[in-house]
């Protein structure tokens, strides 16, 4: 398998993962850049449980199809903007998730109550429910995010960045069960929010490639048994 066909694949299992832990419903979409100004991305009409790299495209910066059945969500101004704007990024995520909706939706800050979930704090917020749609959207969005990892759309959803899928990916999830135990903690009581010290320390012991992988292959183990090793 070329790399090229490697990165379909990875994006396909990213988008099935996701589906399949109720992160990502019908609709969002998950991209991998492969040049300086191309990426590849689900199409927007594609069924995301059911996903093949039939239904992966790779399209340029300005939403142009360069290969592909299909043509790339209309949210594609995300990507690019982001892409554009963050040369470290190399793939993106975009849904819109029940627990850290919830939040934005409720003006309740992302609080880090949760280890994993510290290294996404603080986590800015787009202060618009509006689709990323156009140009004058995404670089809404990609100022608000700056150089941080994640960002929320007020009562829309959400955005994760990373190196590649796989950092993307992890931090996503951290993120959403991040936000469900501070959600279900608040019903009770007061969160205990995690102090700078503490978000430094796990920070050091969290944030590597390895436990990202095993993460990932927790996942990815739970969706057909394939892992990867490291």
């Amino acid at each position: 398998m070329t790399a090229y066909e490697e990165k379909k694949q990875s994006l396909v299992r990213c988008i099935k993962m996701l589906e399949r832990s109720k992160i990502m419903d019908y609709n969002g979409h998950a991209s991998i850049k492969i040049d300086k100004n191309q990426f590849l991305i689900n199409i927007g009409n594609c069924q995301r449980s059911q996903l093949s790299v039939a239904d992966i495209c790779q399209v340029d910066f300005d939403g142009n199809v360069i290969e592909g059945n299909g043509n790339p969500p209309l949210e594609f101004h995300l990507h690019t903007g982001i892409y554009k704007a963050r040369f470290d990024v190399g793939a993106v995520i975009h849904c819109h998730p029940k627990w850290s909706t919830v939040l934005s939706t409720a003006g309740i800050e992302y609080l880090p109550v949760y280890a994993q979930g510290s290294l996404l704090y603080p986590l800015p917020v787009l202060n618009s429910p509006d689709s990323i749609n156009n140009v004058d959207m995404a670089n809404k969005l990609t100022r608000i995010l700056s150089d941080r990892p994640a960002a929320l759309m007020k009562a829309h959803g959400v955005v994760t960045t990373g190196e590649n899928i796989i950092d993307a990916f992890v931090l996503l999830n951290y993120l959403e069960e991040n936000s469900e135990r501070q959600y279900r903690a608040q019903l009770i009581g007061e969160p205990y929010s995690f102090s700078n010290e503490e978000m430094e320390l796990y920070y050091k012991k969290l944030h590597n490639k390895r436990l990202f992988l095993r993460t990932w292959n927790h996942f990815s183990a739970k969706l057909d048994g394939t892992i990867i090793n490291f």
